[in-house]
Parts: C-alpha cells; structure tokens; sequence
C-alpha cells in the first residue's frame, strides 16, 4: 500500500493524480445534478484529437484515468522488477510523461464504441453521407 501510495503522489505522477481527484469531483457533482457532463461542450472540439462524438467531459476523463493507470501502473511495475539505482529513478520520472500518448492513443480507441451512446454529439460522418454531400455540390 505504501508503495502505491508513493507511486501515486511522486513525481510526476502527482499532476495527473491531482487531475483525477478534479474529475472525481466534477462527476460527484454531476452525480448530484448540480451540474452536466455535457457543460463543456460548446467550447472545445476534439475531432482534431481524434475523440470527437462523446462530451468532452468523458473523453478527457477517460485519457486522465488511463494516463493515471498506465503511469502508476508503470511506476509500481518499475519499483517491483529493477534495483534502485540512478537509472530506474530516471526511468520513473520518465514512464509517466511516455505514457500520456499511449493513453491518448487507447482513449481514442476507448471513446470510439461510445458514439451511439451520446447521439446529440457530432460525429465523423459516415461515408454515404460524404457521397451524398459531393454528389449533391457537383
């Protein structure tokens, strides 16, 4: 437990578990009614980052929970298997910086199935709309 815990608030990994406890809140709060997942939605557009189609409150809690999993998980998977030395306290500075892509990588992966889930959000159209839109401007 005290290894996980050390993991957890260490550096960096701290940042991103600052970050959870934010939307942790955030989701209480919508848990509670006192606010909407979709309260974010009017100024950011996530298509350029490839998780267009669901809120942005769910696509960036979905990218900050498997960044902080992959970094902590990381961390205590460094911890477990290699010495201490100079080299692994870099390698565990470094793992969680490295991990952010990944997880923006599998967050795009994660948001894709749940499209149908949320279909007031505008979506990548399909390709027989994208005809339809050429064949009718020509």
């Amino acid at each position: 437990m005290r290894t996980l815990l050390s993991a957890a608030t260490g550096p960096p990994t701290i940042l991103l578990t600052t970050a959870l406890v934010v939307l942790l809140c955030f989701w209480f709060l919508v848990a509670a009614g006192f606010t909407s997942a979709g309260s974010f939605d009017a100024d950011v557009n996530l298509r350029a980052w490839g998780m267009d189609g669901v809120p942005v409150a769910v696509a960036v809690s979905t990218l900050t929970a498997v960044a902080w999993f992959l970094s902590v998980g990381g961390v205590l998977l460094l911890a477990a298997c290699t010495p201490p030395c100079p080299a692994a306290g870099l390698l565990r500075m470094v793992w969680p910086v490295a991990a952010l892509p990944v997880a923006w990588r599998l967050t795009c992966l994660f948001v894709r199935p749940l499209h149908r889930l949320f279909p007031d959000e505008p979506g990548p159209p399909d390709r027989g709309e994208a005809r339809e839109h050429v064949d009718h401007a020509a």
